[in-house]
């Protein structure tokens, strides 16, 4: 047997030898990180399903924008939509991207909204339904009380509106629009379908079709107000703007002025600000957990140096040298931090598989009875469980390097 083996085999002996405490310590670590993995996995689950929520039913993973759009986008300007030569450009970029599932053009504009008997404001979505379905494609399920379609000549139209002027489904309502020249221009709609707000009551976003905008505004090419994205796969989001940050810069204005601007969803929603509290919880969540692994493994090794003095100082006699002795009281606490990780890994997965079992619903703004799925990720179990063994092994190292200093003849002193 090597000398490592041998280490090993006197620390799982000594820990043996002191059950209760051996028990009360691996269980206390466990319960950190059942606490811990339970925390992030049903945290995370909720973050994902809100962020799926908001990018799934309007925005979609990223937009693209001629540059200074966003910044005055609550005015909606149409003096800052692309033109037909950038927009052509602009699908030939994102056709490279490799991780562009679908994109849809959109012609964003506000106007007022009349059903003959009383007026109010509206921001209208003007889309092509085939290619704004596959970006965004909970839309479809906000729909209520209509076809799930956008058609010309129909409008949807958002369920606050709907309610606060008492329009239905198949009602004729009137929308008046300013183009870019100043000209006033109206038409008349259908309403096709009530629009359910994605994050609770509230919301002026109504949409009507592509080619019915053109009319409205009166534009005899399209100009489109952004491109929506959704890609293949939502992990690759910071490589896609990145890339297309990268490729979009070479397309410059007359001024030498880059044309187009790249955002992510989260630039685009407040509600990302709510998924930055729930990482900065789960953070201090993994802070609680490593105070737990540092005080227990601490205090277990402080009282094994202790109680063994007698016994540190009879093996330093025989010859042992400081290393092993220091090595030994820092395998004892790897030990611990093994035991504590395995099975609090094991417990907490376990649990993760009760919660989704249970079947426990929630709403979201008004999307009502999600059901909670936590996940536990691999990647999690793995970064967790080396987090405890590592805090294990500093954690003991302070007893050890003390047990490993001890004078023989004052260790064998002790009483």
């Amino acid at each position: 047997m090597t000398a490592v083996g041998k280490l090993f085999r006197i620390a799982v002996r000594n820990l043996l030898r002191y059950r209760r405490r051996t028990l009360l310590t691996a269980s206390l670590i466990s319960v950190g990180v059942v606490f811990v993995l339970v925390f992030m996995a049903v945290s995370g689950s909720f973050k994902n399903m809100m962020i799926g929520q908001i990018t799934d039913s309007m925005l979609g993973h990223a937009q693209v924008h001629r540059r200074g759009y966003v910044a005055s986008i609550d005015n909606l300007p149409l003096n800052l939509n692309l033109k037909a030569d950038e927009v052509q450009r602009l699908e030939a970029a994102l056709q490279a991207q490799p991780g562009a599932a679908a994109w849809s053009p959109r012609i964003k504009f506000g106007g007022m909204f009349s059903n003959f008997t009383e007026t109010t404001n509206i921001r209208l979505n003007a889309v092509v339904p085939e290619k704004e379905f596959a970006v965004v494609p909970l839309l479809p399920s906000r729909i209520h009380g209509g076809a799930k379609d956008i058609k010309r000549g129909e409008i949807l139209i958002p369920d606050l509106l709907a309610k606060g002027m008492g329009v239905n489904v198949g009602d004729a309502v009137v929308v008046v629009a300013t183009n870019r020249d100043g000209s006033v221009n109206g038409r008349q709609f259908t309403v096709g379908g009530i629009l359910q707000s994605v994050t609770g009551p509230g919301g002026r976003d109504g949409y009507i079709h592509f080619d019915d905008a053109l009319e409205v505004l009166r534009m005899e090419e399209p100009e489109v107000s952004e491109f929506a994205v959704r890609l293949k796969k939502f992990d690759g989001l910071r490589g896609f703007t990145a890339a297309m940050e990268k490729r979009l810069a070479q397309e410059l204005n007359s001024e030498g002025r880059p044309v187009f601007e790249v955002h992510a969803w989260e630039k685009l929603s407040p509600f990302y600000n709510v998924a930055r509290m729930i990482d900065v919880m789960t953070f201090f969540i993994k802070l609680m957990l490593i105070a737990i692994v540092l005080i227990s493994i601490t205090n277990v090794m402080i009282m094994a140096v202790y109680e063994r003095i007698r016994e540190i100082g009879t093996i330093a006699a025989i010859g042992t040298l400081p290393g092993t002795i220091l090595g030994m009281f820092v395998i004892e606490g790897f030990c611990l931090g093994i035991v504590g990780a395995v099975i609090g890994a094991g417990v907490g997965t376990a649990v993760v598989a009760v919660i989704n079992l249970s079947r426990i619903t929630f709403d979201f703004g008004m999307q009502q009875g999600l059901v909670l799925q936590a996940t536990t990720r691999p990647a999690d179990l793995l970064m967790i469980s080396i987090t405890v063994i590592i805090v294990s092994v500093i954690a003991s190292l302070q007893p050890a390097f003390k047990a490993s200093r001890m004078e023989p003849i004052e260790a064998l002193r002790h009483v």
